[in-house]
């Protein structure tokens, strides 16, 4: 059920993978029990201490609560920490390519012209700059890697320009969130266009434009969903473009 670990390096961590990764994809059900520590060591073959350690990492998640008499179970997702690093890579790496992206872009739709509208408003001078430097490492890119860091850290630092604590766990996120969408439209022939709307974004909230921002990041998602469908058949945007469409062009 869970695999074994491939090193003695950081057991605990690679006990708590194996079993965060099988509780997401649904190996062990929402309200069952974890088998007993003794048999997840024997399963993966570690001590009963890294059991225990992996335990406790993923109650921290808010994956699986222990009792005394009850042993461990696994919670409800709506329980879990889904802004977790790790829950959301585990989400993320168990599902389905098209449920994957349509989710995402929910996300990206609903936040992310609010936040360059916000940042538009709350930038401080340092936002900016960080704003500027990353949509030009996006246009001196060589290389796709080099290409999507400069796009995820340009998409970080809006929100963090929102100086809006709560919009910065989304900023996190985005590092695993948008790294997956960003790959697979990287080696296409869209950088030209792409590079102009991330630069609209930009020089919108420069200008202190909070409208202008707001349409210049609806404008960029609604073309990156069009790009993905363009060149991989998948529509992220199914079921929310007409809602897009209209903050684009109200």
């Amino acid at each position: 059920m869970f695999g074994a670990p491939q090193t003695m390096r950081n057991i605990h961590k690679q006990v708590a993978e194996r079993i965060g990764t099988s509780i997401v994809r649904g190996d062990v059900l929402p309200g069952d029990s974890l088998p007993s520590e003794v048999r997840i060591c024997e399963m993966i073959g570690v001590s009963r201490t890294a059991v225990r350690e992996a335990i406790r990492i993923l109650s921290g998640k808010g994956l699986v609560e222990s009792r005394a008499k009850s042993g461990t179970r696994v919670r409800q997702p709506e329980e879990w920490n889904q802004f977790d690093p790790d829950v959301l890579r585990w989400q993320f790496d168990t599902a389905d390519l098209s449920t994957y992206l349509v989710k995402l872009f929910k996300l990206r739709t609903a936040v992310e012209p609010m936040a360059a509208e916000y940042a538009a408003v709350s930038a401080t001078p340092e936002d900016i700059v960080s704003i500027r430097a990353a949509a030009d490492a996006m246009a001196i890119a060589e290389s796709n890697e080099a290409w999507i860091a400069a796009d995820i850290d340009l998409h970080r630092s809006i929100h963090i320009a929102t100086r809006n604590e709560f919009f910065w766990p989304i900023a996190q996120i985005f590092e695993t969130a948008l790294r997956r969408s960003f790959t697979l439209a990287a080696p296409g022939d869209h950088r030209p266009r792409a590079l102009i709307e991330h630069r609209r974004v930009m020089e919108a909230i420069a200008a202190r434009d909070p409208k202008g921002a707001h349409r210049a990041m609806v404008e960029l998602v609604v073309h990156a969903a069009g790009d993905l469908k363009r060149m991989h058949g998948i529509d992220p945007l199914a079921g929310v473009l007409t809602l897009g469409m209209s903050a684009l062009t109200g």
